[in-house]
């Protein structure tokens, strides 16, 4: 249960006093390993007379009875919590999964009475979600999708790369809009991608010799080679500029491939442009002084536009998409005036 999803129980405004009690609703975070909970939820735990929880099966609680914490299998109406509560006593209610919206709404009635002397009533969250805490239940939903979808089971690391190549173009061209909610769930899309593979390759490859790995693998992959592409900011290197970065980057990229040529890496599959401008890129940061082909027809040409684009600073890919999209809207413009 995520702590900040949940909704404290309305303010007391009936009679109270300190013989009616204290009622704490206790939540955890199904992604943050139970037992894992903060020094004020184990100091309420440990101080409080009663300690209930509506879920025999609730993850807290082999950890809790553990380190001594009697818990009571009860799910308790608002008024015999209360009267629970009466004498002074302290009653804490682990909160299940679900959540206990019946419970602090039958809370917030009584209270909004008048009639009954409220205990005090106080949210402690004992264990938060961390930045980053929701991709463990993007892969979480990603296996069972894999294991019980009758289409998703079938699917193969082949028959998904053209959703792939569809994702990337749909979240430039949210990217182009400039629409933030597009923006967000194009990046979602993407990121499916990623963890859908990953889970296809936790069961290994076509071949018999392709070596099985995971969503972790793929995320420890990545974040060694940040690290170790960011010296500047990981060790001792000093980068002052974007130019300093690159450089450190393009010197890092030498030692780990080893390459024998500079066009090894950049994917024959990309379009047209991009393709020459990636290549421009190469030769020119290698220093290599290499001639422009020439021959007959328009694709001639459009490499020597693209070349230089390269050279000048424009991504000639993206420089012809916006004139495409002008033409667009061009060609919508005539069909509007015909109508």
């Amino acid at each position: 249960m995520n702590a900040t999803e949940t909704t404290p129980p309305a303010d007391a405004s009936g009679p109270s006093d300190e013989s009616a009690g204290r009622v704490i609703l206790l939540t955890t975070s199904h992604r943050v390993a139970p037992g894992l909970l903060s020094w004020p939820a184990w100091q309420a735990l440990h101080g409080a007379d009663d300690v209930l929880c509506a879920d025999a099966g609730h993850p807290q609680l082999p950890y809790l009875r553990e380190a001594g914490v009697r818990v009571e299998q009860a799910a308790p109406t608002a008024q015999e919590l209360v009267d629970a509560c009466a004498g002074g006593r302290t009653v804490l209610v682990i909160a299940t999964a679900d959540g206990e919206s019946p419970l602090t709404e039958g809370l917030a009635r009584l209270a909004g009475s008048g009639r009954v002397a409220m205990p005090d009533l106080e949210l402690l969250p004992a264990s938060y979600d961390l930045p980053g805490a929701r991709l463990l239940d993007l892969v979480q939903v990603m296996d069972r999708i894999r294991d019980e979808c009758p289409w998703s089971s079938q699917q193969t690391h082949k028959g998904l790369a053209k959703y792939a190549i569809e994702e990337a173009y749909e979240l430039v061209e949210a990217i182009e809009e400039g629409d933030g909610d597009e923006l967000r769930e194009e990046l979602g899309d993407v990121l499916l991608q990623v963890v859908f593979h990953a889970r296809i390759a936790e069961e290994g490859g076509p071949d018999e010799d392709d070596e099985p790995f995971s969503i972790d693998d793929v995320a420890g992959g990545i974040v060694d080679k940040l690290i170790h592409r960011h010296p500047h900011v990981f060790g001792d290197d000093s980068a002052e500029t974007p130019e300093d970065v690159k450089a450190h980057w393009l010197r890092m990229k030498a030692v780990e491939k080893q390459r024998t040529s500079v066009t090894e890496g950049i994917p024959l599959g990309q379009p047209g442009l991009a393709f020459a401008a990636k290549l421009a890129s190469r030769a020119r940061t290698a220093g290599l002084e290499v001639p422009v082909p020439t021959g007959e027809g328009v694709g001639y040409e459009l490499l020597a536009l693209a070349l230089r684009a390269e050279a000048a600073g424009v991504d000639p890919e993206a420089a012809l998409r916006v004139a495409a999209r002008a033409y667009r809207e061009a060609v919508r413009a005539v069909e509007g005036a015909g109508a």
